[in-house]
């Protein structure tokens, strides 16, 4: 089609996500498999690499935009562009779940922290008693100092007795069939208790003025 040398592409297509030391795919295809295309950058400076007709550029490239420029006829015609994201990941998820404490009281607020290291995107679900009303708030932290790692905090306000239960967060890769999950137990109580245990007999004999210690632990 002289008209449109570049097959149109959808949205999905137009942002690339690349792990770090992979090759990409730019997806600009022609309608004339004869035509000559050029990759540019987004400073307009030709970029090489090898062109598939059935496929579009293959090639190491750096994070930024791309665009594609063929001639018909004397005329030359641009791609759509395509933005090129280099992600860091690693082919294990290692996750770890956090609790502050694993009981309370109704009323207190529960928060459960569950971090993903050394991956920039994946995909993390939580599963947790309140999650059918929607109940909790999440909230993600992207911290990339010292080390990459994602920060995702489930938080339940006023929570409970029937918050009671298995806390679990579940990680997937990005870009690989990889998933890793972990999962802490809550308990909530109708309200706060007290557990005495004394270190000291039933009967306990002392001589006259004798001072004398009864220890009692408290939890």
């Amino acid at each position: 089609d002289p008209d449109t040398p570049f097959v149109p592409s959808i949205p999905e297509d137009q942002f690339i996500l690349v792990e770090e030391g992979d090759p990409a795919v730019i997806p600009c295809r022609t309608s004339d498999p004869d035509a000559q295309v050029t990759l540019v950058n987004s400073l307009d400076k030709s970029v090489y690499a090898l062109y598939d007709t059935k496929q579009g550029f293959i090639g190491n490239f750096p994070a930024g935009s791309y665009t594609c420029k063929t001639v018909v006829k004397g005329v030359e015609f641009k791609s759509d562009e395509f933005l090129i994201y280099i992600i860091r990941a690693t082919s294990q998820l290692p996750v770890e779940i956090e609790a502050l404490k694993t009981v309370y009281k109704t009323g207190e607020t529960i928060v459960v922290t569950c971090v993903v290291f050394d991956n920039e995107v994946v995909n993390l679900q939580w599963n947790y008693p309140g999650k059918v009303k929607e109940k909790g708030l999440i909230k993600l932290d992207d911290i990339k100092v010292p080390s990459q790692k994602l920060v995702y905090t489930l938080t339940i306000p006023e929570a409970s007795v029937k918050d009671t239960g298995d806390y679990e967060c579940t990680a997937r890769h990005a870009t690989k069939e990889v998933k890793e999950n972990k999962k802490v137990v809550i308990t909530v109580h109708d309200k706060g208790f007290v557990h005495l245990e004394p270190q000291f007999s039933p009967l306990e004999a002392v001589n006259l003025h004798e001072v004398k210690n009864f220890v009692v632990d408290v939890q």
